[in-house]
């Protein structure tokens, strides 16, 4: 099966007010983010047959999209993806008011995910999102801020997810969404978020859930920038066709 990443969309980027506070968010086009879905690998015909239902991996497809300004830099958000146990993927949205205090607001985002990337297979982790939010934020050391979602399948279909902020999630199932994640702000447009400043939250503010995946299911996972601006069903309609306009039927 191949994945499809919605190609084109909008994301968010952030101002810090003089007094220190939260930072808001001005507009522009960019984002990132991340398209899976679950297979189920083959059992051969040797074997017993199973006592629980088959094993659940991911399949991985990422596309990101920089503000045509900053594409000689890559832009500010960050994603990893694993396939340690069932999967891992993670993304993280750079807050670009960095930069008026002249810091690069990628380094945080990314060192953000190169440190959760570099964890997961942690012992005190224990393959849970938002303790690894917590190691990874502990160990990040560049100045910024960002907000984070981390998604973790077990082999058994369930999807641990751990966020803070207004990255998302959607589980696409037969052309339709049937979980979602919601933001997290402390008033509309001011999201909660990481942060090397005390001003930020911890993983303490993370919002966890969890759902339980079946075979064919595909998650979209990104920056605020995808959801504030696509709507569902043009995410559903984007996901189901690949780029060379044959369906996508999922994992066979």
């Amino acid at each position: 099966m191949a994945a499809t990443a919605v190609s084109q969309y909008y994301l968010s980027f952030h101002s810090i007010p003089e007094d220190g506070g939260t930072w808001r968010r001005r507009r522009r086009r960019t984002g990132s983010s991340v398209c899976c879905t679950p297979p189920v690998p083959s059992i051969p015909s040797s074997s017993p047959p199973p006592v629980v239902g088959p094993e659940l991996s991911l399949s991985f497809g990422a596309h990101v999209i920089p503000h045509p300004k900053k594409v000689e830099k890559g832009g500010e958000d960050a994603f990893f993806i694993s396939s340690y146990n069932g999967g891992v993927v993670a993304v993280a949205d750079g807050v670009s008011g960095w930069a008026e205090q002249n810091v690069n607001p990628a380094l945080f985002s990314r060192e953000l995910m190169s440190k959760a990337s570099s964890l997961v297979e942690d012992e005190e982790v224990s393959y849970n999102p938002r303790t690894l939010i917590q190691k990874a934020h502990a160990a990040t050391s560049s100045v910024g801020s960002a907000t984070v979602i981390i998604a973790m399948l077990e082999k058994n279909g369930t999807l641990k997810i751990a966020s803070v902020g207004d990255c998302g999630l959607r589980v696409i199932r037969k052309g339709q969404v049937v979980f979602s994640t919601s933001p997290e702000e402390h008033y509309f447009d001011c999201p909660y978020q990481l942060s090397s400043e005390a001003v930020g939250q911890t993983y303490l503010d993370a919002t966890v859930s969890s759902v339980e995946l079946v075979k064919g299911d595909t998650l979209v996972i990104g920056s605020d920038g995808l959801f504030d601006n696509v709507f569902d069903h043009e995410i559903v309609s984007a996901v189901g066709t690949t780029s060379d306009g044959v369906t996508n039927t999922g994992i066979s």
